[in-house]
């Protein structure tokens, strides 16, 4: 199943994509986003198409 890497040398904990993602997989985890829900995550691509910074690299499969 794809689903999103994000690159925490580039992600600012801004909360775009957590509040794109429609199945609420992502959260601010200290000072970086983080997928806490793999399991519900769909491989959209809300969130990479939302992070202003490019922090969310690709959609990969598994």
């Amino acid at each position: 199943m794809p689903r999103p890497v994000i690159d925490p040398t580039e992600c600012s904990a801004c909360g775009i994509c957590v509040d794109a993602c429609p199945n609420g997989v992502l959260e601010i985890v200290g000072d970086r986003s983080a997928i806490v829900d793999e399991d519900a995550c769909t491989g959209c691509g809300s969130c990479l198409e939302e992070c202003p910074m490019g922090a969310i690299l690709d959609i990969e499969d598994e």
